[in-house]
């Protein structure tokens, strides 16, 4: 385990630094998310290849995190890369950095590979577990997986469409899944994390892999999620957000307040 790990930190490292250089020549940070959700897809895909395990558990999960992170990459280069003006989050440690900027982005980006390993662990445990049979618990989690899959490729849907509307310029997406919750795409990610945690967490070891949806909230909390997006939202949309506070439950999707 400790060797296809150290495998994957390697591989991780070389996208990253690559990665980085082409930021340099489209001076668009933006790309780190973009590509820590590729490579955390791609790390989960070589792990279902060269592990061990048994090939159906292998696969379940390969095509799990694989497909997450396909999808949620192609669509980060989309909505925040091509074409667009860099993120305002790192237009900031941009101008906080100053004349240091790319080389503290250098090491930015190499963090983000060290992320990408260690959210792969569902992946690498799941595919060294020789047992034939997937278990009740593996079954329940593919399940929640795919509830969550919907929910995020919807939630993400309704936001691009509502933002394509020019009409909608400087307003608060409230349609759909965003009329119930401010992060419908945040919460359903997070679904995601725990069904991933909850598969693996059947095989030996699996225990760790239950902190990478404990990692995934303490971060869509408290560090890179919901606090600069709505702060963001507040500066560009002020009162019409504070009042989708007011009424809007912030992550678990529920019913709007009245009055």
């Amino acid at each position: 385990m400790f060797t296809l790990a150290a495998a994957a930190w390697i591989l991780a490292a070389i996208a990253m630094a690559a990665l980085w250089f082409w930021h340099l020549r489209i001076r668009n940070a933006g790309v780190v998310d973009a590509g820590w959700a590729l490579l955390v897809a791609g790390l989960a895909v070589f792990y279902a290849n060269v592990g061990d395990g048994a090939w159906t558990r292998r696969s379940a999960i390969g095509w799990m995190m694989g497909s997450w992170g396909a999808r949620l990459g192609v669509y980060i280069l989309w909505d925040r890369v091509f074409g667009r003006p860099e993120d305002p989050r790192y237009q900031a440690m941009r101008r906080e950095w100053g004349d240091r900027a790319n080389t503290e982005f250098f090491w930015f980006f190499q963090k983000q590979a060290l992320a990408a390993v260690f959210f792969s662990l569902p992946a690498l445990v799941a595919s060294l577990n020789p047992a034939p049979m997937l278990s009740p618990l593996e079954i329940a989690a593919c399940a929640l997986w795919i509830a969550g899959f919907a929910g995020e490729a919807t939630a993400d849907r309704q936001l691009l469409r509502f933002k394509k509307n020019p009409e909608n310029r400087g307003h608060t997406c409230q349609r759909g899944l965003w009329r119930y919750s401010r992060h419908p795409n945040y919460f359903f990610e997070w679904v995601m994390w725990v069904a991933c945690g909850l598969f693996a967490s059947a095989s030996p070891w699996g225990w760790l892999a239950l902190a990478c949806p404990a990692a995934m909230l303490y971060f869509l909390f408290s560090v890179t999620g919901i606090p600069p997006a709505e702060a963001q939202a507040l500066r560009s949309r002020g009162n019409e957000y504070r009042e989708y506070q007011r009424t809007t439950s912030v992550f678990v999707p529920w019913f709007p307040k009245r009055g």
